[in-house]
């Protein structure tokens, strides 16, 4: 008589469906590039250094779109939180905290420390009170980031709407 061996079904670990989530994310966000490319916003076969801003601009908007378009369909099709799914890109640091922080580094420089003196000589509290201070300041642009983005203006740096008006060319 034949014995028949068992398998083992093994569930792919969440980490291993985030991974696979997010090289589907990149490849749809690769195909908008190519689209863009390949006779859209930028003449096909148009060398990279000839690329100007505006060109440049089309395809970094095109992957970013992209990206977060099939992050936002992964995350409706699993019943996440769209916003949170988009926001992990599982790059560390988080660029969402990342430029979090990087908004309160003017602010943390008129902390009551001397910076003449690197940070390993500070006394332990000359450091509690430079991170009681960073952490403040941290937590107070995480907050803002959660709670206060409701209004999107669209001005350009000069403060008139010109090129930021431009239709989509594809």
């Amino acid at each position: 008589m034949a014995r028949r061996s068992r398998q083992i079904v093994r569930l792919p670990s969440a980490s291993a469906i985030e991974d696979a989530w997010q090289r589907q994310a990149m490849s749809v966000a690769i195909v908008k590039a190519r689209a863009v490319v390949s006779g859209g916003a930028v003449p096909p076969m148009t060398p990279i250094g000839r690329l100007s801003d505006i060109e440049w601009g089309w395809i970094v908007a095109s992957v970013l779109f992209g990206w977060i378009g099939e992050r936002a369909a992964q995350a409706t099709s699993n019943g996440f939180d769209t916003e949170k799914t988009i926001c992990s890109t599982g790059i560390d640091p988080n660029p969402w905290d990342a430029g979090a922080i990087g908004t309160v580094l003017p602010e943390l420089a008129n902390a009551p420390i001397d910076w003449t003196v690197p940070l390993v000589e500070l006394s332990r509290d000359e450091m509690i009170t430079f991170l009681g201070a960073a952490y403040t300041l941290i937590n107070k642009a995480m907050q803002a980031r959660e709670l206060g983005g409701n209004v999107i203006t669209r001005k350009s740096p000069d403060g008139t709407a010109g090129a930021w008006d431009d239709p989509i060319p594809f």
